[in-house]
């Protein structure tokens, strides 16, 4: 394994929610230390319990998210369950100046408009689900939603999936039906040469 990744463009990682993003990405920022850097979304969802301002999110209102749309200040935003989420690029360009490599989770809509633009180079990793049916019994475990957030949700999914067969979406899906299999998968992706 090198000791820094050869490609320093920013690694874009996408899925349905519950896929198991964020234990993917945060094993990733565990195992190397000092070699990533997080991009924190703003959003206009309430705090939940055992998320921090700035950490979690930049919790915001929905005049400042908007605020933030006109002045262009945002690389990409999406809404999903009634709430706006969006990536700046501060909060790029402040983990690039570090020196670390940028890693975003981000949802479909900031996929395409991330790839639309083209002063933006990144890498794009999407997380599959084994089945349909995995994913519907990781979200209803999480316990964090009621049935209708999980219907709505997973009606999101199968929209996610749909974009992720279709050719040129992402450079790299890997399916995460073993953490240990996806994890290794998507370090030898991160680590490895420059595809394009």
């Amino acid at each position: 394994m090198a000791a820094s990744p050869q490609d320093c463009r920013p690694v874009v990682i996408s899925g349905p929610s519950g896929v198991g993003k964020g234990t993917l990405v945060q094993r990733l920022f565990d195992t190397h230390p000092g070699t990533f850097g997080f991009t924190v979304s703003h959003t206009t969802r309430k705090l939940r319990p055992g998320e921090v301002e700035g950490v979690s999110y930049f919790f915001v209102s929905p005049s400042e998210f908007a605020s933030l749309c006109s002045q262009g200040a945002l690389v990409e935003h999406a809404c999903f369950n009634g709430n706006y989420y969006g990536t700046s690029k501060r909060t790029i360009d402040d983990q690039a100046s570090k020196g670390l490599i940028v890693v975003l989770d981000i949802e479909m809509q900031g996929v395409k408009q991330m790839k639309a633009n083209p002063s933006f180079d990144a890498r794009y990793v999407f997380i599959r689900p084994p089945s349909f049916e995995a994913l519907e019994a990781r979200l209803s475990a999480r316990g964090t939603e009621n049935e209708e957030d999980i219907q709505r949700r997973l009606t999101q999914a199968q929209v996610e999936l749909d974009f992720a067969d279709s050719p040129g979406s992402y450079d790299k899906i890997i399916v995460n039906d073993s953490l240990e299999r996806a994890y290794k998968e998507l370090e030898d992706f991160v680590f490895g040469p420059r595809s394009r």
